[in-house]
């Protein structure tokens, strides 16, 4: 069986990225290996051992394209309207609250927010199977 531990972004910025990371989900620097041409750095915290890479590219000026094959990361939180008003109250510009209830009964509760790079990432609600 396969365990599922970290997925990568290339950012432009570490500092300005380990700082939204940081401020927005609690996420520490575990590790930073420097390398001549980039620099990988893991970010976690201690609810889950899964782990966000975020990959520097040396003299790179340029925003990624992030193209149309990204999605989003995901995240889990106990209370998503306390949440929503923290990145509100810390300038992260969340988007609108929303509860996904396609077929009448409420799937998800979630909200979106962008990371510096453009990086989408979904904040749900801690229920059903994202408990």
């Amino acid at each position: 069986m396969a365990k599922m531990i970290h997925s990568m972004i290339r950012v432009l910025d570490e500092d300005r990225s380990v700082a939204f990371y940081g401020t927005a989900f609690g996420l520490e620097v575990a590790q930073r290996l420097d390398f001549p041409d980039f620099t990988l750095v893991y970010m976690s915290n201690p609810e889950t051992g899964f782990e966000l890479e975020l990959t520097v590219n040396k003299g790179r000026t340029e925003p990624y394209d992030l193209g149309d094959g990204y999605g989003h990361l995901a995240v889990s939180v106990e209370d998503l309207v306390a949440e929503h008003a923290r990145f509100e109250d810390l300038g992260l510009a969340p988007r609108k609250l929303v509860d996904f209830a396609p077929a009448g009964e409420t799937v998800a509760r979630f909200f979106f927010v962008a990371d510096p790079d453009g990086y989408q990432i979904e904040v749900l609600e801690r229920s059903g199977r994202f408990a």
